[in-house]
């Protein structure tokens, strides 16, 4: 029998408020996502991967797909928006980075601009969204700096498929093209979430479908996270973006993606709301506010710094 204060209530008591939180997630929860709103905070434009369905220099004021930005931000000014952000949305639960590039990439703006929120909100609910090839290097820190849920973008487990996504990967200093690189990319996604699910983090794993490539290959990807311990898996189109390598591959059907969501979710939780958001979303899902709370002049200036 466990006495009070023993391991077993700590874990508990930590599985009860990572329930809490993830029940005012907006991606994480159904229910969550008419009542409660999202921030994304777009510091990280660095990116360590090239996938050949990404743009990230593509962006339309009109256009929702991950890795568009109108603005790149420091830390502080990341702060200021929030500060200015929370005061007008009542309902806003969560902060999340989603780049316009990877939020490890960047690591350190990443840490500073949740440290500087936390210090003032720590109610918050935290989160980040990553490629994973950085993840095994920083998870412990992700766990001790109060980010609960994590979401990797893990589109294969064979190097040859991977071959067929990634155009290149930057790996500590060295550059890989080809499968060295995804083996290197993979290896690190699969220890990086097992070392967040160990932990307790809430993990949320994206798949791009892309219909010849890796759609055959995708039910195996939702079994291993499934043994990984991931919480729930989001199966997405392909959104052709202009001027990547994929641009005139032809974008996935909703009905080829709600056939592979309702054929592994015996496996895995599916997530069904996704709204492919962009890297400064803002408001409740499928109704962005980034417009209201943009600053041109001073989005501008730290643009042309970090670019």
């Amino acid at each position: 029998m466990d006495c009070p204060g023993s391991t077993s209530d700590t874990k508990m008591q930590t599985a009860a408020a990572m329930l809490e939180k993830t029940q005012k997630h907006p991606c994480y929860s159904f229910d969550a996502h008419q009542k409660f709103a999202r921030m994304h905070l777009p510091v990280a434009p660095y990116c360590n991967i090239s996938c050949n369905y990404c743009n990230r220099k593509f962006d339309c004021v009109n256009e929702s797909r991950p890795g568009v930005t109108s603005e790149i931000l420091t830390p502080q000014a990341a702060k200021k928006k929030f500060d200015r952000v929370s005061e007008k949305v009542e309902e806003l639960s969560v902060v999340g980075i989603a780049g316009p590039g990877d939020a490890l990439a960047d690591w350190e703006n990443t840490r500073n601009t949740i440290e500087l929120i936390r210090k003032e909100k720590p109610q918050i609910v935290f989160c980040l969204s990553t490629n994973g090839l950085l993840l095994p290097e920083y998870a412990q820190e992700i766990v001790e700096l109060g980010v609960s849920h994590v979401t990797v973008t893990v589109n294969c487990l064979d190097p040859a498929i991977g071959a067929k996504i990634y155009k290149h990967i930057n790996y500590k200093g060295q550059h890989y093209e080809g499968e060295a690189g995804v083996a290197i990319l993979i290896a690190n996604q699969l220890a990086g979430i097992s070392k967040l699910t160990s932990q307790g983090i809430i993990v949320k794993i994206n798949i791009v479908m892309l219909k010849g490539i890796n759609d055959h290959h995708i039910p195996e990807v939702v079994k291993k996270m499934k043994e990984l311990g991931v919480y729930i898996t989001n199966i997405m189109p392909l959104i052709p973006a202009p001027g990547s390598v994929f641009e005139n591959f032809p974008q996935t059907t909703m009905k080829d993606v709600n056939e592979m969501r309702n054929s592994c979710e015996l496996d895995v939780m599916q997530m069904r709301h996704c709204k492919q958001c962009r890297a400064d979303a803002i408001g409740l899902l499928g109704e962005d506010r980034s417009q209201e709370f943009r600053d041109h002049e001073e989005s501008l200036t730290v643009f042309q710094q970090v670019m």
